[in-house]
């Protein structure tokens, strides 16, 4: 099956970024919760998120309509340190959030990362998906939303450009480094992320608009030979992808968008 072309959703400012993020989570919430009885989402760390987190807590409008009690939270990626860490996105996730809402316990599927094994960590992770999910051998998880962000270098969840993760077709879960910091991470693989029935991207700055640019037209116009950045990739094949950026990170694109 051929994937769809993204759909560019271009906002004013990091406000209204948020605001946009937070009523796609809800209604793709609510659908899902009322179709199946529940909702899945894997969550994204960075900065940009946090203020969307923060929003679905303490904004009345999306506190409410947002079912809490049906929604499991997982993660697209997590730093290798324990969930007391600064650094930690559980940690920080759990301070902006779910401190805030009242929410059973057994909802949050945190990575754990804990584990001084990045890469047991990463097998940990993948069996909970596989209990969660009910999965099959071969089967993929099917999250209803994987919310991500994107890097100035173009990489998605911990998946870096040049890292031996990107090819990677048989792990749900599996541990990688960034070289530039050098930071172990664990991270879903590219199967799970374009299994999603939505993949909502959120980019904000004009630090990242020109890799905004080259990835969006990568992914209409595919190159052959390998890809440039990890971005370019996501193309669920059976689902829809949503680009909501702000006018910084839009700023290169075509008039036409």
């Amino acid at each position: 099956m051929q994937a769809l072309a993204p759909e560019i959703r271009i906002v004013k400012d990091a406000e209204e970024l948020t605001r946009a993020a937070a009523g796609e989570l809800v209604r793709c919430a609510k659908e899902s919760a009322g179709r199946q009885g529940r909702f899945t989402v894997a969550l994204a760390g960075g900065n940009t998120p946090l203020a969307l987190y923060e929003l679905l807590a303490t904004q009345p409008t999306f506190r409410t309509l947002l079912p809490w009690e049906k929604s499991h939270f997982f993660w697209g990626d997590e730093r290798h340190v324990p969930p007391d860490h600064a650094d930690n996105h559980y940690r920080k996730a759990q301070a902006a959030m779910f401190s805030r809402v009242t929410l059973p316990a057994e909802n949050i599927h945190r990575v754990p990362a804990e584990n001084p094994d990045a890469a047991a960590a990463a097998g940990e992770y993948e069996a909970e998906l596989r209990r969660f999910f009910d999965l099959q051998p071969g089967k993929l998880p099917r999250f209803d939303l994987a919310l991500l962000g994107m890097g100035p270098d173009g990489h998605i969840a911990a998946l870096f450009p040049g890292s031996e993760a990107l090819g990677v077709q048989d792990r749900l879960a599996v541990a990688t480094r960034d070289a530039s910091l050098n930071t172990e991470w664990i991270t879903l693989t590219l199967p799970v992320l374009n299994n999603a029935a939505t993949v909502v991207f959120l980019a904000c700055g004009r630090e990242k608009a020109e890799t905004l640019r080259e990835v969006l037209r990568r992914v209409e116009h595919p190159a052959k030979g390998a890809p440039r950045f990890p971005a370019e990739l996501v193309r669920p094949v059976n689902g829809r992808l949503l680009w909501v950026v702000d006018q910084g990170a839009a700023g290169l694109l075509t008039p036409a968008r």
